[in-house]
């Protein structure tokens, strides 16, 4: 189906996994699992954070948050994809569709700040510890947090509007299992110098940047760390930072491999997508867990609690 500009839109046709129409079945069992795995794992930190008064403190803060990010990203693209595999209803209308978009901009925004302020955090605790309380105190992190988000949101709604005022004379079939940038410019017949500027802007301060600043925080905390007489020190500290180091290698490297896949590679770019959506959100949790002792013995008090009260009931 052709349209011949924006307003002739009403709505638009996916094609997830188009190719593999014997493997729905699989497919919808498996990313209903990994989806369920992920908000349970990032609930229950959330939740043991929140009981643990001990765990009260920045760092804790800041996992509590990107566990929130992580649920709200893939809860953004994997119930409706499970609607559309399960019903066979592929179409989605206009403005759910951008709605969608705004959304996935929006969390994927707030994960990109959420990961440097989280490598600062460790910077200052590491680098420069005397000043930690006056710099990450209750106030400040309080007001990171609500900028973060707030940061997100007006991002998220400057591309989408940006994006509104493209021209789309293609089909309005998306080869994709969700509303991305990447599949929508692939309907439009021309770019608008707005969404352009807005794409560069972005990607240099939401990515390029975060990235620096996260690399010269880690060169200055392992600089410090490696001067560290004590074995058992150095073993902590690096044990506080190897997760984040891991998320982020993770993330953005998944996010990057997605960005350059060829614009007719769509095997490769669902099962990217597929990564950076459902599996890293569900990862992310795993991996703190594992590397941080303090969240694994939370984690391990939570469950016994509920273990303890379904006993007694």
């Amino acid at each position: 189906m052709v349209v011949k500009n924006e307003t002739s839109i009403k709505y638009f046709y996916m094609l997830p996994f188009s190719e593999e129409i014997r493997y729905k079945p699989f497919i919808s069992i498996f990313l209903f699992l990994v989806y369920s795995v992920a908000v349970l794992f990032n609930s229950s930190i959330i939740t043991a954070i929140y009981l643990n008064i001990q765990l009260h403190k920045p760092m804790y803060l800041f996992i509590s948050n990107l566990s929130i990010v992580d649920i709200f990203f893939t809860s953004v693209t994997v119930p409706k994809l499970l609607h559309m595999l399960l019903s066979g209803d592929h179409i989605i209308s206009f403005s759910q569709c951008y709605t969608q978009l705004y959304f996935f901009v929006s969390v994927g925004s707030a994960e990109d700040i959420l990961l440097f302020i989280m490598a600062y955090d460790r910077y200052v605790a590491i680098c420069i510890p005397l000043h930690y309380p006056q710099i990450m105190n209750q106030k400040n992190c309080t007001l990171i947090t609500f900028g973060i988000w707030a940061a997100a949101f007006f991002n998220s709604l400057l591309f989408v509007v940006s994006a509104l005022n493209m021209s789309s004379c293609h089909s309005n079939i998306i080869h994709q299992f969700f509303c991305d940038a990447k599949s929508l410019t692939r309907t439009t017949c021309t770019t608008t110098q707005l969404f352009s500027e807005i794409v560069v802007i972005e990607t240099l301060i939401l990515v390029f940047i975060p990235l620096m600043c996260t690399f010269i925080s880690y060169v200055s905390i392992f600089s410090v760390i490696f001067k560290m007489k004590s074995k058992e020190s150095r073993r902590k500290a690096f044990s506080t930072c190897s997760s984040h180091i891991i998320i982020n290698i993770i993330y953005f490297g998944a996010g990057l491999i997605g960005n350059v896949i060829p614009p007719y590679s769509d095997v490769l770019d669902h099962a990217f997508n597929i990564v950076y959506t459902t599996i890293i959100p569900m990862m992310n949790p795993i991996i703190y867990s594992l590397q941080n002792s303090n969240v694994k013995s939370a984690l391990l008090g939570f469950v016994k609690r509920m273990c303890f009260l379904n006993n007694r009931e």
